[in-house]
């Protein structure tokens, strides 16, 4: 399950009983168009082992600032509250695939 993330519940998110999936996007951006069904499918493959979220660059712009999110989508991978890993760009399924993996 995805959950929509947000200036406001980002910290509990983070720093909760399960590693975090960050997918920073927007409405507008073509490749974000491409990665947010996969990330979908993983929320769903991942369910109760990681926590997934959206985060929306242009309603959470501070957020944005405060990872350096210059490139979108760029895809975030928190474990115990610190970033362990990070995505930019369109790639395959199978490689952010290899990611949630590796939060395990």
């Amino acid at each position: 399950m995805e959950v929509k993330i947000t200036e406001e519940n980002f910290e509990s998110m983070k720093n909760g009983s399960l590693p975090l999936v960050v997918d920073f996007w927007a409405t507008w951006c073509g490749p974000c168009r491409m990665v947010g069904p996969i990330i979908s499918k993983l929320a769903e493959k991942y369910d109760g082992k990681i926590a997934v979220g959206k985060c929306d660059v242009e309603e959470n712009e501070e957020l944005a600032v405060e990872f350096g999110i210059r490139n979108i989508p760029t895809i975030l991978f928190f474990k115990d509250g610190k970033v362990v890993d990070k995505v930019v760009g369109a790639v395959a399924e199978s490689q952010i695939d290899a990611k949630f993996q590796s939060l395990l």
